[in-house]
């Protein structure tokens, strides 16, 4: 009989992990609370699938998640953890309100590398805390007074525009609308714009930022790890290791700065805001907030998520409802018709209540909303206080569930030939009593949705309403391809990488 203590090493150390990871699969497959979820075995057993699909192939788990639902049916097991359901009709079931608290999952939280904001706190009742203050600044009322400074913006970006006219300039439609969005959420997190609609063509450091952590998303949520250590880095040797770093940790940077000045200035601020308007950065770091929400790390975290969510998202929506409309020309002229209702010039402005009530221009909204799905990345949801029932399978409690909004927008026994631009479709679902705006879920549901929703929708209807009355455009070197999702990098990217809209103003309306 040989001795435990006669063999290598080495060979003891092998023996153990392939009886380990052995006896895990076996637990996976056969014992675990979801082994009966249907889904490909291989799934069930590690994240060596979804690793391969997300991070070697690049953000293409979710079309193999769409296979599975293919062969498998509407609920799949997708790793060993999570299931995921294609079912538009128990949308609701997992983004609940309140009475139905949901946690999210840790792994999924962190791969934004910010795990102070809002957005990536797990527990329901500690998000809660932390939303309510930032509530109130993205209310419907409180957009709708920031509406001057929306519109001031809006003039900018028509001035850029009638400047790109008349020197033929072939204008990047997504960078200059991030100009767009970026300035507005700047001016409302801080005080103050960061000016890049004054030179749109320019650097714009925050969409730099969010670029470089979005293609790193994938990374992190397999590596937690990574950016506490890339923090610890110098930010010299982090250039040369990484260019997506790079670029978010310089961001990080900027508004690690930002974050230290509010916090410095906030008594000064406090002394004499009487009738000023308070930033949503100051009210962070109002000192009835708990001391431990009001440090520099907590601020940058937020920072980092409020600002690019705050732009990226809004300027690749009107990027892609400014090509739909470039390339159909009768939408562009019915939509034309009907903003000559409210803006009876080129010129003119219009409130957001006011556009609000253009039905056709509600269908372009809602079609360039259900297109671009916003957000494509797996948002899984954690009930704590309940087991799901989905058809007969029972989901035990703290099992991370997902619906991906890809799946929803994109079901074509909802929405007809559902790659298509057809505004229209909204106007005929109101005509036959028909709730088409129930499986519409760009900015998701329940109490952790989009806290911007009115924000994003109140840059949506000025931005195009400002564009689509006074310019036509020309779009070139851009074919559909460049504004549909091919890889999941937490928002939509096309095969070559960010969604990328060029075209031409060829013309300038005078009536």
């Amino acid at each position: 009989m040989v001795s435990v203590f006669a063999i290598p090493t080495g060979t003891l150390a092998a023996i153990i992990t392939i009886l380990y990871l052995a006896t895990r699969t076996i637990y996976r497959l056969y014992f675990h609370p979801l082994h009966k979820i249907p889904g490909p075995k291989l799934a069930a057993a590690s994240h060596c699938v979804e690793f391969y699909y997300d991070v070697i192939k690049g953000g293409k788990y979710i079309f193999a998640i769409e296979r599975m639902h293919q062969v498998y049916g509407p609920i799949v097991r997708i790793n060993p953890r999570q299931v995921h359901i294609s079912d538009p009709e128990f949308y609701d079931e997992i983004y609940t309100s309140a009475a139905r608290p949901r946690d999210k999952d840790v792994y999924a939280t962190a791969r934004l590398g910010s795990p102070l904001s809002v957005i990536s706190t797990n527990s329901h009742r500690h998000h809660r805390l932390r939303r309510r203050v930032l509530n109130n600044f993205f209310s419907k009322q409180s957009v709708m007074s920031l509406e001057p400074l929306i519109q001031e913006k809006c003039q900018l970006l028509a001035r850029y525009f009638e400047r790109a006219s008349r020197s033929g300039t072939l204008v990047r439609v997504n960078d200059t609308l991030a100009a767009f969005t970026s300035d507005v959420i700047a001016h409302y997190c801080y005080g103050e714009s960061y000016h890049y609609l004054e030179n749109p063509d320019g650097k714009n450091h925050l969409k730099e930022g969010l670029g470089g952590l979005l293609l790193l998303v994938h990374v992190f949520y397999f590596f937690p790890w990574l950016p506490r250590l890339f923090a610890i880095i110098p930010i010299q040797l982090t250039r040369m290791l990484s260019p997506s770093m790079s670029a978010l940790a310089d961001f990080q940077l900027r508004i690690r700065k930002q974050s230290a000045e509010t916090l410095s200035d906030i008594t000064n601020k406090t002394k004499k805001n009487g009738n000023e308007q308070q930033t949503i950065f100051e009210a962070l770091v109002d000192p009835s907030i708990p001391a431990e929400e009001r440090t520099i790390e907590r601020l940058t975290d937020e920072g980092v998520i409020v600002l690019g969510a705050g732009s990226e998202t809004t300027a690749n929506n009107m990027a892609l409802c400014l090509y739909h409309l470039s390339e159909n020309p009768s939408v562009m002229q019915r939509l034309r018709n009907e903003l000559e209702q409210v803006m009876p010039n080129p010129t003119s402005t219009a409130s957001w209540a006011e556009l609000e009530r253009l039905p056709y221009f509600n269908g372009v909204i809602n079609e360039t909303l259900r297109l671009a799905i916003g957000g494509s990345w797996r948002l899984p949801r954690i009930p704590t206080e309940e087991t799901l029932r989905y058809k007969d399978f029972m989901i035990p409690q703290g099992t991370p569930v997902i619906m991906t909004q890809y799946f929803v927008h994109m079901n074509p026994d909802i929405f007809p030939n559902p790659t298509k631009f057809d505004p229209e479709r909204w106007i005929t679902a109101t005509e036959q009593h028909h709730n088409l705006a129930k499986y519409l879920v760009p900015f998701n549901r329940g109490t952790r949705n989009c806290i911007g929703l009115n924000l994003a929708y109140a840059e949506l209807y000025l931005g195009i309403a400002a564009i689509a009355r006074r310019f036509d455009m020309k779009v070139e070197d851009t074919t559909a391809d460049n504004v549909m999702l091919a890889r999941d990098y937490g928002v939509p990217h096309s095969e070559t990488g960010c969604w990328n809209v060029k075209a031409r103003v060829v013309n300038v309306l005078t009536k």
